[in-house]
């Protein structure tokens, strides 16, 4: 029996410490990509892994010394990858501070095209007033149902529903001009981009996104999904008023690709230093990861950030209210290199 649970243990720090390490092969097939996504999960399973296999194991040949000494050092790796996101790391965005309130808040929500719970995403908007909703899924179905009964409190409208899971439709109470529909990689995935003006005469620039994902089924290969990041990326690079992207990115926020966009766009994450805010999947607790994201230029302080009571939806809502500097603190970017930029354009160059 001892010799089983050996082996048995054995099974399972190989497999724990193969899965950490799958993610930096940089490939776009699906496989690859997708063991990025439950990164604090691989942590909790290669920590238990560890717990078990002294106290009922122990350490008693070479063999056991080198195998926990593995799980150790991906214990670290692990510990290494998730502290950016944990709320006793430096925030990248500052908070707002006493004589800083927030000027502006957005409500994202997937909200999944055959949810018909419309009534939980009514109360929650009738709840949070958001100056600005993106809602994303969306077919005519939602489109109907949104512009009735919410649509008159919000002046300025974008309503690109579809039936193919990619609609997308932005209600807000702030001025929206030079507004543009567009289809970055494949014309069937329509993303916005838009000036919003405060309502003290304030401006910054919206980019809405929605990403095709890389998933059997849809789309096996991630190129579209980071071409689409990273083109957007490289326009806000050339930014010079404040910038927001936002939206149901199909990628966490550690990825390599997402942490490649932020490098390239020179924005910042509020979840960094402040948690994982997952948003996906809300009817599986225990495979949950941040999927929907706000990105923001330095120019933007976070008043508060959280996600929202479920909608019916396999995505969870985020609202986050932010205040807009007229100064810019860019302390916090990542430091972008010239690979990075030659590995930005030929991701983009592949899928076009």
């Amino acid at each position: 029996m001892e010799q089983l649970y050996h082996i048995i243990i054995w099974i399972l720090s190989g497999i724990i410490i193969i899965f950490s390490l799958i993610p930096l092969i940089r490939n776009d097939y699906w496989t690859f990509r997708v063991f990025e996504f439950p990164r604090l999960q691989k942590w909790v399973l290669n920590l238990l892994i560890l717990v078990s296999y002294v106290s009922v194991i122990g350490l008693n040949s070479g063999v056991d010394y080198a195998v926990s000494g593995l799980l150790v050092l991906n214990f670290f790796y692990l510990s290494y990858q998730i502290y950016p996101f944990l709320p006793l790391s430096p925030k990248q965005i500052q908070s707002t501070s006493k004589d800083q309130q927030a000027d502006l808040s957005i409500l994202i929500s997937n909200v999944y095209q055959y949810n018909r719970d419309f009534h939980k995403l009514e109360k929650l908007v009738d709840k949070e007033d958001a100056d600005l909703i993106i809602m994303l899924e969306t077919d005519k179905w939602w489109k109907d149902k949104s512009v009735e009964s919410f649509g008159h409190r919000y002046s300025y409208q974008v309503l690109e529903d579809q039936e193919n899971t990619y609609g997308m439709l932005i209600f807000s109470k702030l001025e929206l001009t030079e507004t543009k529909v567009r289809h970055i990689i494949k014309k069937e995935i329509p993303s916005v981009i838009t000036n919003v003006r405060l309502k003290n005469n304030k401006t910054f620039r919206l980019y809405a996104l929605h990403p095709e994902p890389p998933v059997p089924g849809e789309n096996l290969y991630s190129t579209a999904r980071d071409a689409e990041i990273l083109r957007v990326g490289q326009e806000v690079a050339k930014e010079e008023m404040p910038v927001i992207v936002a939206g149901d990115l199909n990628d966490v926020a550690w990825s390599y690709s997402t942490t490649l966009f932020l490098k390239i766009s020179g924005l910042l994450d509020p979840r960094r230093g402040r948690g994982f805010f997952s948003t996906f999947h809300a009817k599986h607790p225990l495979f949950r990861w941040p999927l929907d994201h706000v990105f923001c230029s330095g120019h933007f302080r976070v008043a508060s950030m959280k996600t929202c009571k479920p909608v019916g939806s396999d995505h969870f809502p985020v609202l986050i209210k932010l205040y807009l500097s007229a100064i810019e603190d860019d302390s916090e970017e990542l430091d972008v290199d010239e690979e990075d930029v030659e590995t930005a354009q030929e991701k983009i160059e592949a899928a076009l």
